[in-house]
C-alpha cells in the first residue's frame, strides 16, 4: 500500500467552489481500481491551504489513475482554481 500527499493552494476566496471541486475528485476516483480511500484537510488559520491525503493498493494503480483521462477531466475543474501547481508526494510504509 502507497500513500500519495497532494498539497494544494486556493485563490482566496474560492474555497466552497475547491471543495465541491474537490468531492467530485473523490467521487470519481471511489471507481478507479486500487483506489483504497483518501481525506481532505485543510491547515488551521490557512484556509487556502489544503492537503488531499489518498491510500493506494501500489504504484501502479496510482499512476494509472494520476495519467487517466478522467483524472484530466476533473482536475480542469481544480486547476483554475489553484494560485500555483499541486506539489505530490508519494510515500510507502516502512517498518519500524
Amino acid at each position: 500500500m502507497i500513500k500519495i500527499i497532494i498539497e494544494r493552494r486556493i485563490m482566496p476566496g474560492l474555497e466552497e467552489e475547491y471543495e465541491a471541486a474537490a468531492r467530485d475528485a473523490i467521487r470519481h476516483s471511489l471507481g478507479a481500481p486500487g483506489f483504497i480511500g483518501g481525506e481532505s484537510l485543510v491547515e488551521f488559520g490557512h484556509s487556502d491551504r489544503r492537503l488531499m491525503i489518498t491510500k493506494w493498493r501500489d504504484l501502479r494503480a496510482w499512476k494509472e489513475w494520476h495519467q487517466s483521462e478522467t483524472r484530466a477531466r476533473v482536475m480542469q475543474g481544480l486547476l483554475p482554481l489553484l494560485t500555483e501547481d499541486e506539489r505530490i508526494r508519494i510515500y510507502a510504509a516502512t517498518s519500524i
